[in-house]
């Protein structure tokens, strides 16, 4: 506790500090994404909002040998939607829904809107998404661009749900992408963090919403494996789930809490009922994570509190489209000098306990303010290139508050190295975007079919039209 000041100054204090946290003044041509790390000037920023507009603008940049990124919601964080000097299309007003086939279960959509647009459309007819991440605010190309996933453990990663897409390319032509047509650019591009050209529009299967009870149950991280296994995966009647970790200092990477979604047949669906994705509670909430980024007894409160709101869920009944846009506002973080980055490591399920056991070792003496981590389940898909599910997987998704001058960023990198290294001893994998922690050669190891992507890439772009950070940073020589 900082000398002089009460703990009542203190809390107060850190309150004013979240809430009225400073945001840099913008300039229109001065692009970054959610780590605010490397921002850079970029020639200008188009609204992508008709095809015919986006097919001249990729020839007048292939003519003016121009760059062009690709950037939707612009959540990921290592530099993947944006280039120094390039074009970047921002392709949020490009969000329209073309066709709907709720006797298909299918859905034509642009790529620019976002899973909750697409919810809203499905949601009257008794259905809901296969696969999307967490949150529904992201937009369909960048989700199906990462090859995102979410809490549902029978479907598996994004591609699983795409049936086709079309593409526009280098030059300018407009191709229909499937398992079937243009095959070779189907895996390319989904997880190819828009490299191969821009993804116009976007076929998704659909499944049946669903009611599912919400259940929650404590254990230890030793036993979360063979919990997994044998209580979760073996019921088919659990559809989705999720974990979390402590990161208190008491129970530091020891005590777990995991949550449940078991289908419940009998609870008829409110097909007529709009849904209701407002947040509750987000200034109290975002005023207690930040007790969670600022003190070791602000994380012990944090954890407590997480486990009380999960067990005043138990029971609740919830839709399969509602548990597919949860809260995040209140993690929302803009002060100036310092920020909240995501990093993400699929462990084999087996693999789990060993694992996090070095991970808290090397946390602790690398002195890492780490903020919380969650844990979701992907089965094992190889269909993308730079596929990170090689085998069954735990994905554990880890926020950590950092500081962004560039002798603490040199010391974080280190730190993320030292984690990747233990990942790959664990046979594990992580996710491509976020920041350029990985050294060349852990991006290499971890994916090995990446000599295979960046040839491709100059099969179907050879004057790198469509670049980004990320790909500058890892495509070799």
């Amino acid at each position: 506790m900082k000398k002089g000041l009460s703990l009542a100054t203190l809390i107060l204090l850190c309150f004013f500090q979240y809430v009225y946290s400073d945001t840099p003044d913008q300039d229109p041509y001065l692009i970054t994404d959610f780590s605010r790390l490397h921002p850079v000037k970029v020639e200008r920023l188009v609204q992508g909002k008709q095809e015919e507009q986006l097919i001249k603008l990729v020839k007048e940049a292939s003519e003016k040998k121009l760059k062009i990124s690709i950037a939707g919601q612009r959540h990921s964080q290592g530099g993947h939607t944006y280039y120094k000097d390039g074009i970047v299309i921002d392709m949020t007003s490009y969000n329209q829904i073309l066709d709907f086939d709720p006797q298909g279960k299918t859905i034509r959509v642009q790529s620019g809107a976002t899973w909750r647009e697409v919810q809203d459309t499905i949601h009257p007819y008794g259905l809901s998404l296969k696969t999307t991440q967490s949150q529904n605010i992201f937009t369909i190309g960048g989700s199906i661009s990462i090859n995102a996933h979410g809490r549902d453990i029978r479907q598996g990663s994004m591609i699983s749900s795409v049936e086709s897409f079309r593409l526009l390319t280098a030059e300018g032509e407009i191709k229909e992408v499937s398992r079937t047509q243009n095959a070779e650019l189907f895996p390319l591009a989904l997880g190819g963090y828009g490299l191969f050209g821009v993804i116009l529009d976007v076929t998704l299967a659909l499944t049946d919403d669903a009611m599912y009870v919400v259940t929650s149950e404590e254990l230890s991280v030793k036993d979360y494996s063979r919990y997994f296994i044998e209580e979760v995966l073996a019921n088919p009647d659990i559809h989705m789930h999720i974990a979390r970790l402590s990161i208190a200092p008491g129970s530091f990477l020891e005590e777990m809490y995991a949550v449940n979604y078991v289908l419940e047949p009998s609870i008829p669906l409110e097909f007529d009922r709009k849904l209701d994705f407002h947040e509750k509670g987000v200034i109290p909430t975002k005023f207690f994570f930040n007790l969670n980024r600022s003190f070791d007894w602000g994380k012990d409160v944090f954890w407590q509190a997480q486990k009380q709101y999960f067990h005043t869920q138990q029971q609740t009944v919830i839709s399969r489209n509602q548990a597919m846009g949860s809260e995040s506002a209140f993690m929302e973080y803009s002060k100036v000098g310092q920020n909240d980055l995501l990093q993400e490591y699929f462990i084999p399920v087996q693999q789990f306990p060993d694992f996090v056991s070095q991970y808290k070792q090397i946390l602790q003496e690398e002195d890492l303010n780490l903020l919380n981590i969650t844990v979701r389940y992907v089965n094992h898909d190889e269909e993308a290139v730079l596929s990170y599910a090689k085998d069954d997987m735990l994905a554990l998704v880890c926020l950590f508050n950092v500081s962004l001058s560039n002798q603490a960023q040199v010391e974080f990198k280190h730190s993320i190295q030292r984690v990747l290294d233990a990942v790959i001893a664990h046979q594990g994998s992580y996710y491509l975007p976020y920041a350029a922690y990985p050294s060349i050669e852990q991006f290499q190891t971890v994916y090995p079919r990446s000599k295979e992507f960046f040839e491709k890439k100059l099969v179907y772009d050879p004057n790198e039209l469509f670049t980004n950070n990320f790909y500058e940073h890892y495509k070799g020589e």
